[in-house]
C-alpha cells in the first residue's frame, strides 16, 4: 500500500499503531536511561566500597614498613596484593609519602622510587571522596591514607581497570534495546490488528457512504447491523434511516419530474389541438368543395394541395410530440430535425402570447448526445422564455457545435430571471425540491443537465447581449464517444 506523504492523510489503522510504537519507544528510552544511570551509580558505590576494604587492609600491612622506610618490604606487600585474586582489577599500586614522593610501586619502571608523582595523580590525591574516574581511558584511581594518627605516614594509590564494568553496562544496554524493540514491535503489530478489527465496522459504513456518493443508495445489510451494538449499532441504524429517506427523496424527485413532464404535455395539448384543428377546418372545407365541384380539375388540384398541406402540418405536430415524449432508456444521438421539431410544440404558446420565434439551428448531422434529455431541457427553457417575454418581443434559439461541445443558447427580452431561479438552474440537481412548485421545470433541467454532464451559464440584462433586461441561458453539453457497436451498425 502506498500512503500519501503527509502523516495527516494516513489511515487511522496505521497512525494508531505508529503512535503506540512511538510512545513505547519513548517510555523504553526513559526506562533504559534510568536503569543505566542507576547501574552506574551502584557500580561506583561498589567500587568505592571494594577499594576502601582492600586498601584499608593493605594500608595496615604497609604501615610498619613505611615507618621504617623499608622499600623492599613495601614493594613485596604491593606485589603480592596486585597478584591476589581479591583485587584482580587493580593494575597499579603506589605508596607515596606526605610530600608525594614514591616509596614503592608495583611497577617501578612507571613510578621510580624517590621520584615525585606525576601532576595528574597529584590532583587525584586531593579528592575528598577518594575516587577519580577517567571515562576516556576506562580507568579509576582510588587512594587511602596510611597511619592512624592525625598526620598520615603517606598514601596508597590504586589504578583500577573499569573495562569489565563498562562491558557490563554495554551488555545491559544491548539487552534493554533488544527487549524494548521487541516489545515495541509486538505492541505495534498487536495495536495494528486491534485497530483494524475496531475499524472494520467503519469500513462497512465508509463503503456504503462512497456508494451513496456515486449515486447508489443502499442500506447496510441487516446481518451487519445485528452484529453491532452501542455507538456503531446506532450509527448503522441512523445511516439506514438516512439511506431510506434519500431513496424516497430520489423516488419522489423522479415521480415529480414525470409529473412535470405530464403537466407540460397537458399545457401543450391545447396548443397541439389548436395546431391540428386549424388545418382540419381547411381540410373539411376542401372536402366540401370537392363534393360540390369535383368535376372541375382546377378545383380538385387546389383542394388536394390544401388537404396535403393540412395533413403535413398535422403530421409535423404529431411527430414532434412523439419525439419529445417517447423517451428511450438511452438515446445515443440527436439529429438536427429532432431539435427543429420543438418549434412546432412551442409555436402555439408563442402565437398566443404574440411572441416571435427566431430559430437558428446550425447542426448539419446527428450528434452523439442524449437526444431525449436535450430536447426536454430545451423545451422547458423555451416555454419559460415565452412566459417571461412581453408581447411583441422575440425569443431566440441558437444551436451549434464548438469543438466537442454542443452549445445551445436561448435568449428572451423579459424582466430577467430571478436570482433564486438562477441558483436553482445551476444546482446541477444536487439541491432539494423547490417549494410551492415554483421552478420545478428549471430543477428538472438541472437534473437532466447533471445526467448528461453538461454546464449552464445564465446572463441577465446587458450581459445577455440584449436590452437593459432579458435573460440568456447557455447550455454546454459534451459530445459522447461514439459507440463501436453503433458505428458498426
Amino acid at each position: 500500500m502506498k500512503w500519501p506523504g503527509h502523516p495527516r492523510t494516513w489511515p487511522l489503522a496505521v497512525k494508531a499503531p505508529l503512535l503506540v510504537a512511538g510512545l513505547m519507544a519513548a517510555v523504553g528510552s526513559l526506562i533504559s536511561y534510568t536503569v543505566l544511570t542507576r547501574l552506574a551509580e551502584e557500580q561506583q558505590v561498589q567500587t568505592r566500597q571494594l577499594a576502601a576494604a582492600h586498601l584499608g587492609s593493605l594500608a595496615v600491612a604497609v604501615e610498619p614498613h613505611l615507618a621504617r622506610q623499608d622499600v623492599w618490604e613495601t614493594f613485596d606487600v604491593l606485589d603480592h596484593a596486585r597478584r591476589a585474586a581479591t583485587m584482580a582489577s587493580a593494575r597499579q599500586l603506589v605508596v607515596v609519602q606526605p610530600d608525594v614522593s614514591v616509596v614503592a610501586a608495583s611497577d617501578p619502571m612507571a613510578y621510580p622510587v624517590g621520584m615525585p608523582l606525576p601532576e595528574g595523580l597529584r590532583a587525584r590525591l586531593g579528592r575528598s571522596d577518594g575516587l577519580a574516574i577517567d571515562s576516556t581511558h576506562e580507568l579509576a584511581w582510588v587512594h587511602w591514607p596510611i597511619g592512624s594518627g592525625t598526620v598520615p605516614l603517606g598514601h596508597i594509590l590504586a589504578e583500577l581497570d573499569l573495562r569489565p564494568l563498562v562491558k557490563l553496562r554495554h551488555e545491559v544496554l544491548m539487552t534493554l534495546i533488544a527487549v524494548n524493540a521487541g516489545l515495541t514491535l509486538m505492541l505495534a503489530l498487536l495495536g495494528y490488528a486491534l485497530v483494524r478489527r475496531l475499524l472494520r465496522p467503519l469500513a462497512v459504513l465508509d463503503d456504503h457512504v462512497e456508494r451513496m456518493r456515486a449515486g447508489v443508495v443502499e442500506p447496510i445489510p441487516g446481518r451487519y447491523v445485528a452484529e453491532q451494538t452501542g455507538e456503531i449499532g446506532r450509527l448503522y441504524r441512523r445511516f439506514n434511516a438516512m439511506a431510506t429517506a434519500v431513496a424516497e427523496r430520489e423516488a419522489l424527485a423522479a415521480r415529480l419530474a414525470d409529473e412535470e413532464k405530464l403537466a407540460l404535455l397537458g399545457r401543450l395539448a391545447s396548443g397541439m389541438a389548436h395546431e391540428v384543428n386549424n388545418p382540419l377546418g381547411g381540410m373539411l372545407t376542401a372536402v366540401d368543395t370537392l363534393q360540390r365541384h369535383g368535376g372541375d380539375e382546377a378545383v380538385r388540384l387546389r383542394s388536394a394541395a390544401l388537404i396535403e398541406r393540412g395533413l403535413r402540418g398535422i403530421g409535423n405536430v404529431v411527430r414532434a410530440a412523439l419525439v419529445a415524449y417517447k423517451e428511450p432508456l438511452e438515446a445515443i444521438e440527436m439529429a438536427p430535425d429532432d431539435l427543429d421539431d420543438l418549434r412546432f410544440l412551442v409555436a402555439h404558446e408563442a402565437q398566443r402570447r404574440r411572441i416571435g420565434l427566431l430559430w437558428e439551428n446550425r447542426l448539419d448531422k446527428p450528434l452523439p448526445v442524449n437526444g431525449a434529455a436535450v430536447r426536454q431541457m430545451v423545451l422547458n427553457l423555451l416555454l419559460n422564455a415565452c412566459r417571461a417575454s412581453p408581447p411583441g418581443s422575440p425569443v431566440t434559439m441558437t444551436a451549434e457545435v464548438r469543438g466537442r461541445v454542443l452549445r445551445i443558447v436561448i435568449r428572451d427580452e423579459g424582466a430577467g430571471m430571478p436570482s433564486e431561479m438562477v441558483a436553482l438552474l445551476g444546482c446541477r440537481g444536487s439541491t432539494s425540491l423547490p417549494q410551492n412548485g415554483r421552478g420545478l421545470g428549471l430543477w428538472t433541467v438541472a437534473r437532466l443537465l447533471d445526467r448528461v454532464g453538461g454546464e449552464v451559464d445564465v446572463a441577465i440584462g446587458p450581459a445577455a447581449g440584449g436590452p437593459a433586461a432579458g435573460t440568456m441561458v447557455t447550455l454546454s453539453i459534451p459530445l459522447q464517444e461514439t459507440r463501436r457497436s453503433h458505428e458498426a451498425a
